[in-house]
């Protein structure tokens, strides 16, 4: 079936942000029945957009791009578009700038290669002075040892997360889509296969814990870093997880600290502005990720499984410190008011994976965020939308494809070009203190 030639059922299995992004962007095209299923009631507890802020920077393609960077710019630029004009998205896009910074001569080799081709629109920031006048006095009291950056005054900033996951579920409704979340209804159990009359298996939509057949001629596999739970994606997913806090500012601290640039150090961790309504500060420590490998039967291979834990590691809690002694050493011993472990999925090439299944026709897979999602929230909702109605443009097509052939021997334990803590990734079965919140 054609979707561009009828209204054909839809079943989205995933309510987070890819999900409702598109099921938002299928309903604003005239689709008229769609069903989204998830396991938690509805913003998901266990959806990494499901936070007070997330980091945005825009973007757009140039001639001179590699296809690697023409879809990862092309993406910037579809997604800034729709944070900046979209009435679902726009209202929750705060332009407040970024500092993107290392305090060592690798990390600050990285950090430069972030701005090749656009060094006129940073600021290069070299001393403790340099780093204290991108915010209002008071706010960063530290020495910012060995620390070197740039700042990025306009074009980037943070995003509400929470609030435009809601602002696009409230207008998914509004246009008819349905959402049916929490166990035993919304919670997907398994896909539902059959043969078609050309003997080539296919998959027929999915099956809730409650018993019930969910059938649809189209199926969205958006399940984020539990997506390779339903299905085999041979290796192409590895769920890492990131670790986060939130100290409390007083109501003077949050006036003060209100309309921050991002801070970012690819070494250290970051902050963003503390959000208006509980006046906390999110914090997180910057590190290549943990995984959670476990064997789930005999003689299978090894596979990292997300779980919810609302505590972090003591030693995630003490490179968050190191951030705040560098930085903002008067809330250095702060108690955490929040603290959770939030799970993504990376892909070998951190390139996002969506793209009709070779071998399931009415399976399309949109999968592998690599922690960097959120903030192309409104670009993957037209990604998917375009790849189901076959409309995607080439080079995207390309880029975003099924490639197995990428993960044939992976390296679980690669770093993919990330940062921090010793450099490793790391596991969560060598934790053995957690920092207890509350």
């Amino acid at each position: 079936m054609s979707p561009s030639r009828s209204d054909p059922s839809i079943l989205i299995i995933g309510g987070g942000t890819w999900g409702i992004s598109t099921a938002l962007t299928l309903s604003r095209r005239g689709f008229s029945r769609i069903t989204v299923l998830d396991a938690h009631p509805f913003p998901s507890p266990i959806s990494a957009g499901n936070d007070v802020n997330k980091i945005m920077e825009e973007g757009a393609p140039s001639p001179e791009n590699t296809d690697e960077e023409y879809v990862w710019n092309r993406l910037h630029q579809i997604a800034s578009k729709a944070w900046h004009e979209d009435p679902v998205f726009a209202p929750y896009y705060h332009e407040t700038g970024i500092v993107y910074a290392a305090c060592s001569p690798e990390g600050w080799e990285h950090v430069k290669g972030w701005t090749v081709g656009r060094e006129g629109e940073f600021d290069l920031l070299e001393k403790k002075e340099d780093f204290r006048r991108t915010m209002p006095e008071g706010v960063l009291t530290g020495d910012f040892p060995s620390w070197q950056g740039f700042w990025k005054k306009s074009g980037a900033g943070w995003l509400f997360a929470r609030g435009a996951l809601m602002s696009a579920y409230k207008e998914a409704v509004r246009l008819g889509v349905k959402f049916t979340a929490g166990s035993p209804y919304g919670e997907v159990e398994a896909l539902l296969y059959r043969n078609s009359t050309d003997s080539q298996p296919d998959v027929t939509g999915a099956r809730t814990a409650d018993g019930f057949e969910h059938i649809a001629d189209w199926t969205i596999l958006s399940a984020g870093a539990n997506a390779d739970v339903f299905f085999d994606f041979e290796n192409q997913l590895r769920p890492t997880a990131w670790t986060l806090a939130h100290t409390p500012l007083t109501v003077e601290e949050y006036t003060l600290y209100k309309d921050l640039p991002v801070l970012f150090n690819a070494e250290r961790g970051f902050f963003i502005e503390p959000d208006a309504e509980k006046h906390e500060l999110k914090l997180c420590d910057e590190h290549p990720g943990y995984l959670n490998m476990v064997r789930e039967h005999e003689g299978e291979e090894e596979r990292s499984r997300p779980f919810a834990r609302h505590e972090i590691p003591e030693e995630s809690e003490q490179r968050i410190r190191a951030l705040l002694q560098d930085t903002m050493p008067h809330l250095a011993e702060r108690a955490f008011s929040f603290a959770r472990i939030c799970w993504d999925a990376d892909t070998v090439d951190r390139q996002f994976l969506i793209d009709r299944h070779p071998r399931y026709k009415s399976l399309v897979v949109a999968a592998g965020g690599s922690g960097m999602g959120f903030m192309m929230m409104p670009a993957v909702g037209k990604v998917v939308a375009d790849t189901l109605e076959g409309v995607l443009e080439p080079r995207l097509k390309e880029g975003f494809r099924w490639r197995p052939e990428q993960a044939v021997g992976r390296d679980w334990q690669s770093t993919q070009d990330r940062y921090g803590a010793d450099g490793k990734v790391m596991d969560f079965s060598d934790v053995r203190k957690w920092t207890h919140v509350g």
